[in-house]
């Protein structure tokens, strides 16, 4: 029997209550002073672990302090810099990019709209919410590699689309919930549901998940 929105609602609610209880400490990774360091950090973390960008960032951020730095950034010096984040090329030209467009289009600030960050070359969806989440405090579902995999794992939403699961997950999750839960399922996918070898048998949401894929205790 297909479960209803309103059943599937109801489902995510305790779902969250779990992981809550399981990862009270769940947060972002990425190391952070301002929104600017932040939506730098971001775009970075592409294809990249938060781990790799926090030991990359420190430098960029003595050497780089403003949108102007960030602007008016040698191309080459800041692939150098940032080389072992991979896909350093694209990056450093979305970076250099998206400081101009700040200082042409906000007078060096962030905005602070998903419409006014997704217009910034070099930012998605995926990393607006993060800045919008984790800099400016509005409710949003940042979706990532974890929650990509964790929310469809358990039954929150389906799609090939990271779009479409975070449209899906908007419906499901509570507002208030959104940027809380973001890191919730990043932690769980990272601990517990990981992509290969995900360990069903300590999983604090196991009674709640469909998977039919689940793991068994060897």
């Amino acid at each position: 029997m297909r479960e209803s929105l309103d059943a599937r609602r109801a489902r995510a609610r305790k779902i969250i209550r779990a992981l809550k209880r399981a990862y009270p400490g769940a947060k972002i990774a990425l190391d952070f002073t301002s929104p600017l360091e932040l939506l730098v950090a971001t775009i970075l973390a592409a294809q990249c672990t938060d781990e790799r960008v926090n030991m990359v960032t420190p430098a960029l951020f003595a050497k780089y302090r403003t949108a102007r730095d960030w602007a008016g950034a040698d191309v080459a010096t800041l692939e150098r810099l940032i080389h072992s984040t991979g896909f350093f090329r694209a990056k450093a030209r979305a970076l250099v990019g998206m400081a101009r467009a700040l200082c042409e289009r906000h007078g060096g600030t962030v905005p602070r709209t998903r419409e006014a960050l997704t217009a910034l070359p070099g930012v998605g969806l995926k990393t607006a919410n993060v800045i919008l989440g984790n800099a400016f405090d509005q409710p949003a579902i940042a979706v990532d590699t974890h929650v990509f995999r964790v929310s469809q794992r358990l039954g929150l939403a389906r799609s090939e689309d990271a779009d479409e699961i975070h449209d899906q997950l908007v419906d499901v999750l509570p507002r208030r919930e959104w940027t809380r839960t973001t890191h919730l399922l990043t932690t769980h996918g990272r601990r517990t549901c990981s992509a290969r070898k995900p360990a069903c048998p300590v999983c604090p949401v196991r009674a709640l998940c469909p998977w039919p894929d689940k793991t068994s205790i060897r």
